[in-house]
Order: C-alpha cells, then structure tokens, then sequence
C-alpha cells in the first residue's frame, strides 16, 4: 500500500497543477471583473473537478508512454525535470500496469461526473465544455485517437488550457460567453502549447524510436524552434489585440515577462543538442507561463476598478 500511495503522489504530480490552476483562476478573475459574480463553493468544485482530470490524464500519458516503450527508451543524461514521464512511476516499479489502468479510468469518471453536477445544478453549458475537455485528456494519449503520437497534442493542450478552462471557469459564475473571453484565453492557450511544445525535447530521441510523431519529431530540433518562436509571437500579438479592442491598459503587463521569454529562445536556440544546458529554456518557458497568468489575473480583475 505504501508503494502504491508513493507511485500516486508522483503520477498526480501536484506541482504541475499550476498549468490547470491558471485558466481556472483568470476565468474566474474575469467573471468578478466583468459582472462582480463569484460563487466560491462552485469554484472550488469546479476546481477539485479540474484536479481529478489531470490526474487522470497524466495516468493515461504513463500508461502509454510505458506501453509504447516511450519512456523506457529515454536515456540516463536525457531525464530531467520537465521530461515526459519524469517520475517513471511505471519504469520504476512504483506502480503495476493494473495500477495504472484503474486510476486512469477512476480518475477522468470521477472528474466526469463533477462536471455532470456542475451541468444539472448549476450551469448546461458546462455538459459541452467538460465534455470536450474530457474527450481531450482522454484521447491525449489513450487508442485510438492518441493524439500526441500524431502531432495533434499540442493543438489540444493549447485547446483544453486555453479556450476550454477559461471559459468553463467564466461560464460557471456568470451564466453566459462573450467574444473577449475567447480572447482572454488565447494567450495562455499559446504558451500553454508552448511548455509542451519546449518540454518535448529532452524527449526527441526517444519519441522518435517509439514513433510518437509530436512536431518537435515531425520537424526536427533546429526546424522545430521556429514552431516555438512562432508561437510566443501569436501570444503576444493576441495581447495586443486584447488591448486594442477592450482599450484596458492592464493587458499590457503580460509584456513584462518578454525578458524571460528571449532568455528561453536564446538558451533553446543556442543549445538544443546540450539538454542539461537546455534544461533553462523549459524552466523559463513555464516561468512565462505563470508571470503571463498573473498578469492576465491582474488585468481581469482590473475591470472592477476601471
């Protein structure tokens, strides 16, 4: 039992709730900015609801990636902190192949059937929401649709942490969408893709001997930056469009974690083939992530005070 508690702790991974934590958050700061609605205990269970679809997904992704020989197939020097399957729950023994399969299939019904509660007694839209991002988690990694072996993961991650979480979290306070808050969602939808994007090559050879043709495969490192620049751009080209069309100057303090993003090109650019002298491009790609979401807190919560 103390092995299989130790093998969850790693596979949920706690720490990179924050990826989830932050769609979740600026929805709601948006919601309060907006229309002054907040109803905690619906956040919350939205939140919890959140929590046990990510696990669930980071089982499936192990699961698969143990199976497809992905995570077997990475070497020594190659493992780091923002690998794929940097825990090697499965690899190490932490936990059995049944283990896993059970906490996948527990996990994303549980996360389901929150979303169901939330649908019938508080918001219908979030059936289509929830659904949505359920069938993403889901198929991320899991036959048939396995979508990051076909170069379809970074589309669904921008997707699920972008557009799907913060208007769920928008939707659920205030009862309706808008145009801005599809907008509001790009920018963490972008760099979002782009922690994946980056965290992918630690991976590259493996991925590639087991024939998981994420873009970063598909492309080729060197080829691949100009995927990860590209990406960065349309971010920050959404935030200018922000701004011009809400004319609230507080959008703009997402340019101030500019910095960190040339230090990531620059350490990406120059050492793409050196993955522990590339291990700075990951850390500051999610670094940009979280100064971009706290802006982006700042700024949807500024609509009370404008």
């Amino acid at each position: 039992m103390k092995r299989f508690w130790k093998g969850f702790w790693l596979l949920a991974y706690p720490r990179i709730w924050i990826t989830s934590t932050i769609p979740m958050l600026v929805g709601t700061a948006l919601a309060w900015g907006m229309t002054g609605q907040f109803d905690l205990y619906w956040f919350i269970v939205s939140l919890i609801g959140l929590y046990f679809i990510e696990i669930g997904k980071n089982a499936a992704n192990d699961l698969v990636d143990y199976l497809t020989g992905a995570d077997l197939a990475v070497a020594p020097d190659k493992i780091t902190p923002f690998s794929g399957g940097r825990n090697r729950v499965l690899v190490n023994g932490y936990l059995y192949l049944s283990d896993a399969i059970w906490i996948t299939v527990i996990m994303l019904s549980v996360g389901g059937l929150f979303g169901l509660y939330i649908s019938f007694f508080r918001e219908p839209h979030i059936f289509w929401i929830g659904t949505t991002g359920l069938f993403l988690a889901a198929a991320y990694s899991l036959p048939p649709f396995k979508l990051s072996y076909r170069g379809l993961g970074e589309l669904a991650v921008g997707i699920a942490f972008g557009p799907l979480i913060v208007s769920g979290a928008f939707v659920i306070q205030t009862h309706f969408l808008s145009a801005e808050v599809f907008l509001v969602s790009l920018p963490i939808g972008f760099i979002c893709a782009n922690v994946l994007f980056i965290n992918q090559y630690p991976d590259y050879e493996a991925d590639r001997l087991s024939n998981k043709k994420n873009w970063v495969v598909r492309l080729g490192k060197a080829r691949g930056l100009k995927v990860y620049i590209f990406l960065f751009a349309l971010a920050y080209s959404s935030i200018i469009v922000l701004f011009l069309l809400t004319r609230n100057p507080f959008w703009l303090l997402s340019f101030l974690s500019l910095p960190f993003v040339f230090q990531a090109v620059r350490t990406a650019c120059s050492y793409y083939d050196d993955i522990a002298s590339f291990i700075p491009a990951n850390a500051n790609t999610l670094l940009v992530y979280q100064l971009n979401g706290l802006a982006m807190l700042i700024s949807a919560l500024s609509y009370r005070f404008l």
